[in-house]
């Protein structure tokens, strides 16, 4: 079984004289297919249907010149890269100066000089052919960074599968807290988003991030010993401090985990910064580092709304779940203090999206 030729390239000839043509054809049906049209309108319907590897475009043809069909030519998406050499008896250089201007590739003036036609010709296939090997070996690297990304994110949802699943494991009460305070920075940062202060730090981008770093929150839990983190009733205040230092332990984790793996993105940067930061206020009186208004992370800002509002509506061995009503009010005494009034008043118009989550997530 013997392997199929090589397709020879196609050239589409276009001119009015049918001498012309005649000539075109016989210099060069031995190493090329060749199509001919006789007028531009003839042209412009075969180099769609035929979809010719190059054009040689007579100018002065009747009703559509050579330059009118070259534009009309160029007006389609798919034949932006197509070759368009003009054969012409012009030979001023404004005529030449025009038809590359308009998209030809070539400008070659008649009586026709058979080699240096063939040595162009050659040389508009040779870039055509480069140009198209550029693109599939583009695409090629594109898919397969796509690839890489996809593996990556794979990776990336599954390092936060594990982790959240240690923190759940250790305290089996933060389950449905970490999904339902996940939703909820989610829906709080989307309706941030529609407000111009935050528009240009909350792109789609921003906020997957934040959503999917929201559930590392509480991480640093896993190392709080299991008398104080289980205890049912009110901590006492050397017991409270030692809690407190799971913000800090969670960003050390998270820290020696980018640091294992190489990361230096977005992901868990923004993962350090939710642990670190969420329990510090807006006017410098949390903790750990007490630190005050635009110097906390704005992730953990919107993290410690979340995590504030599902702590007052969930029930624990030594409180009841405060209402909706209840909550909103007691938040609404640390606007300025524990929270950023804006944030906060973007929080308290998510009442029904707020109920559903919790429905949807309940303990």
């Amino acid at each position: 079984m013997s392997l199929a030729e090589p397709r020879k390239p196609l050239i589409l000839c276009v001119d009015d004289e049918p001498l012309n043509l005649k000539l075109l054809v016989e210099l060069l049906s031995e190493r090329f297919d060749t199509r001919i049209a006789t007028n531009g309108q003839k042209a412009l319907e075969l180099a769609i249907q035929q979809k010719p590897d190059l054009i040689l475009l007579d100018v002065m043809m009747p009703v559509m010149d050579g330059f009118e069909t070259c534009r009309r030519i160029r007006e389609t998406h798919d034949k932006q890269d197509l070759p368009i050499l003009f054969i012409t008896a012009k030979n001023q250089p404004e005529d030449e100066e025009f038809a590359l201007k308009i998209g030809g590739n070539d400008f070659i003036t008649k009586p026709i000089k058979p080699g240096v036609l063939q040595a162009r010709i050659d040389t508009q296939l040779k870039l055509k052919y480069a140009q198209e090997k550029i693109i599939r070996r583009a695409e090629t690297l594109e898919q397969e960074v796509n690839q890489r990304l996809s593996e990556i994110n794979h990776l990336q949802d599954s390092t936060i599968y594990v982790m959240t699943s240690l923190a759940e494991f250790r305290d089996e009460c933060t389950g449905n807290h970490i999904r339902r305070t996940q939703f909820y920075v989610e829906a709080l940062s989307k309706a941030l988003a529609k407000n111009p202060e935050f528009t240009s730090r909350l792109n789609d981008e921003t906020i997957e991030v934040i959503t999917k770093s929201a559930p590392l929150h509480d991480i640093g839990k896993i190392a709080t010993p299991d008398d104080i983190l289980l205890k049912p009733g009110k901590l006492t205040s050397e017991e409270f401090a030692i809690m407190q230092t799971h913000s800090e332990r969670g960003y050390k984790i998270l820290q020696e985990a980018a640091n294992s793996m190489g990361e230096k993105g977005l992901f868990l940067q923004t993962a350090q910064d939710i642990a670190f930061y969420h329990h510090e206020k807006w006017n410098g009186s949390g903790y750990p580092n007490g630190i005050a208004g635009e110097k906390i992370p704005l992730a953990a800002r919107i993290m410690a709304i979340a995590d504030v509002y599902d702590a007052l509506t969930s029930a624990r061995p030594y409180k009841r779940a405060f209402t909706q009503e209840e909550a909103f009010e007691i938040m609404h005494e640390g606007s300025g203090s524990h929270f950023q009034p804006i944030l906060l008043e973007t929080f308290f118009t998510l009442k029904e999206q707020l109920c559903t989550i919790a429905n949807a997530h309940a303990d």
